[in-house]
């Protein structure tokens, strides 16, 4: 298994950050996962927060194993170019279709929206108000919690990026409900009693 992060200019950093770490590392779930950044084109790409990301490899050169996730982030472009995200939606779209989990956090959302791929799965967002404008038809299966995991597909709103890690960890079947809380109590709650769930 290996995760890959999509990557484009204005890739919103700080959503994916926990989750990148945890996979990379392992630090707290005991197995590395190795992370391939992926981009349409070879160049670098600067992400909002100013960094410069240059991609493993085109998308083009991807070659997807059966158990691969695949993450989305967040970007400019996927409410000021909806268009532009269509490649990345495709991709989605094949990996869920292959059982394959797919993992968006904030404007990816509404770029899944857009492409029908929440109209009958249990999803989040930023707000419900935000993926209502995007004219999809998937209201009835929104859902008021920071992160959502319904079947391969699992999704969070900006402001919950730990969520976002815990729950995609768990998807993955990385990190089990008493590790997810520990987590959650040390990187949200901010309290220091919860690390020893962590590495215990």
């Amino acid at each position: 298994m290996k995760a890959i992060l999509a990557v484009y200019d204005t890739l919103a950093d700080w959503e994916v950050g926990y989750l990148s770490v945890e996979l990379r590392t392992g630090r707290f779930t005991g197995t590395p996962v190795e992370v391939v950044t992926v981009a349409e084109h070879p160049g670098p790409v600067t992400t909002m927060g100013g960094l410069t990301v240059t991609p493993t490899l085109t998308l083009e050169r991807l070659d997807a194993g059966p158990d691969d996730l695949l993450v989305l982030a967040g970007a400019g472009f996927w409410d000021r170019d909806p268009a532009a995200g269509t490649v990345w939606t495709a991709l989605a779209a094949d990996f869920l279709a292959a059982g394959r989990p797919v993992a968006a956090i904030c404007g990816a959302t509404a770029g899944l929206a857009r492409a029908g791929l929440l109209d009958e799965r249990d999803h989040t967002s930023a707000a419900r108000e935000y993926l209502a404008a995007t004219g999809y038809r998937g209201t009835d299966r929104y859902r008021d919690e920071r992160a959502v995991v319904d079947g391969d597909l699992v999704t969070a709103g900006p402001q919950s990026p730990a969520h976002f890690a815990a729950v995609t960890l768990g998807r993955l079947g990385l990190m089990n409900a008493d590790r997810r809380r520990a987590y959650l109590g040390v990187f949200v709650d901010g309290d220091a009693r919860h690390y020893a769930g962590l590495t215990a």
